[in-house]
């Protein structure tokens, strides 16, 4: 049995090789094809490190596969040369791990900050050996080879992926965890396993060299102990390390979704102040400015004091009109309010059905339908009262309505929120307002949509569907 496995493994390591490069190779095209640039996170500016180890390592890996079949072909002063560029681009692919490992530290106190240089240093100083001493002190090619692949691991290889194992996990603590995405802080946990494993496999288990600890811990130990060639183990711990990193990239698309959402949240906001600014300059302040007026005029007529009844009406007809103008101003104070703060979706509703600028105008029926065990963020449930607060403000000011119906029924992960009213419904060539706009747009943000169903002399009726949460939201995308 034995025997069958070291046959294995020998008949198929030409196969064990290029996969062992690919695994390499993909993880720097995974990290390169993926939208992180312009990110805000830290991870993101150190990833171009990892990206470049990959696409290096993997070529490395692939040179024992194509070098040797070169050698058939070519004079061995070429294949000489080959073998040596394979080994520069084994340290310099081990110096851009390293770097990634300090990147991802950053940012770094003042009296550390010389640690970012230390890869290039580490680099340079190989350069030098293996150039410089080791040349003029090796027999052959074969040994300059071997002694300065095994330099490579144990200065750049072994302290690089340890470092960037510490590094990711570092990341996951103190920029993943805050931001509540526990699925992408345990990937990162792995990746920080993954390239501990590959730290020793790769870092400490070298070619067999006459010298400690080479000597003793090497590829044909670790291959004569457990039968199988430690190319397969490093192979292993870069696939892990390829999946859970596109695991983990996945969090600079949530964060990309989360600026979308803010940027149309902020448009949103916008288009309401400019609304409720023209409605006050062209209603509010028309109606304080003629109330003037008015009493302007009551002040002459008081001094003639041949008249007082008329001036007693222009009177009780500024007044009538200045609680108008206070019971506009006090409806867009209480659309600018923030209403989900402390408030459940159900009190939120209920304080909305009952307040007072709506009362006097239109009485309000409200039906609830809603799971009291499931909750929702404040996000969320201020959006909905928004939509809400807007389509009874319309009702109250636009329709003639008498009464005014507010449902909300919870079913399947989904939250259906309905405004209806008894009205004289929209004319046939009725244009989109601000108002319906924006209740349309909170709609979408929320990832659901708005429904408008009117008839002229019926009433009108919006039906807002939505999910309950994000992450229903994220299924019901994934589904459709």
């Amino acid at each position: 049995m034995v025997d069958l496995i070291r046959d294995f493994f020998a008949a198929n390591r030409i196969i064990i090789l290029f996969i062992y490069g690919q695994v390499f190779f993909v993880l720097g095209l995974v990290i390169a094809l993926q939208s992180w640039r312009h990110s805000r996170l830290a991870l993101a500016r150190s990833l171009k490190w990892l990206a470049a180890f990959g696409f290096l390592h993997g070529f490395h890996e692939w040179g024992d596969v194509f070098i040797p079949f070169q050698a058939q072909y070519l004079s061995g002063p070429f294949i000489n040369l080959l073998f040596g560029l394979q080994v520069v681009l084994l340290a310099i692919s081990f110096a851009c791990l390293f770097q990634f490992g300090i990147e991802t530290l950053r940012p770094l106190p003042d009296r550390l900050l010389l640690l970012r240089y230390l890869p290039g240093f580490a680099l340079a100083v190989w350069i030098f050996v293996a150039f410089g001493p080791t040349l003029s002190n090796t027999a052959n090619a074969s040994e300059w080879y071997t002694v300065n692949n095994i330099l490579a691991r144990y200065g750049m290889g072994f302290p690089g992926a340890l470092m960037a194992a510490y590094g990711l996990r570092r990341q996951a603590q103190s920029l993943i965890a805050p931001l509540d995405m526990p699925h992408i802080w345990h990937t990162l946990q792995v990746a920080g396993l993954a390239l501990a494993g590959y730290s020793f496999m790769t870092g400490l288990v070298t070619p067999e060299a006459p010298f400690f600890p080479a000597n003793w811990l090497n590829d044909a130990q670790v291959e004569r102990l457990t039968l199988i060639p430690v190319q397969v183990y490093r192979s292993l711990f870069g696939l892990i390390l390829t999946l859970v990193m596109l695991r983990v990239l996945e969090v600079f698309r949530l964060e990309l979704d989360r600026q979308l959402i803010s940027m149309e949240e902020t448009q949103l906001l916008t288009a309401e102040r400019e609304r409720i600014g023209r409605e006050l300059h062209d209603g509010t302040l028309q109606t304080i400015y003629a109330a003037g007026l008015l009493l302007k005029a009551s002040e002459k007529e008081f001094k003639k004091e041949d008249s007082p009844p008329k001036s007693l009406g222009r009177i009780q007809q500024t007044v009538t009109m200045l609680d108008q103008a206070v019971a506009e101003i006090r409806a867009y104070i209480g659309a600018l309010r923030d209403r989900s703060e402390g408030l459940s979706l159900t009190a939120g509703l209920q304080e909305l059905a009952s307040a007072g600028h709506l009362g006097s105008l239109v009485d309000v029926e409200l039906v609830l339908n809603l799971p009291a065990h499931r909750t929702m963020n404040s996000t969320r449930i201020n959006h909905l009262l928004a939509i809400a607060n807007e389509g009874l403000s319309n009702v109250a000011r636009h329709s003639q309505a008498t009464k005014a119906y507010l449902s909300a029924t919870a079913s399947d992960n989904r939250l259906q929120l309905e405004i209806k009213d008894n009205g004289r419904g929209l004319p046939t060539d009725y244009v989109v307002g601000y108002g319906l706009r924006n209740m349309r747009d909170r709609a979408r943000i929320l990832g659901g949509e708005m429904l408008l169903d009117t008839k002229s002399g019926q009433g009108t009726t919006v039906t807002i569907e939505v999910p309950w949460s994000e992450d229903d939201e994220n299924v019901t995308t994934t589904t459709r």
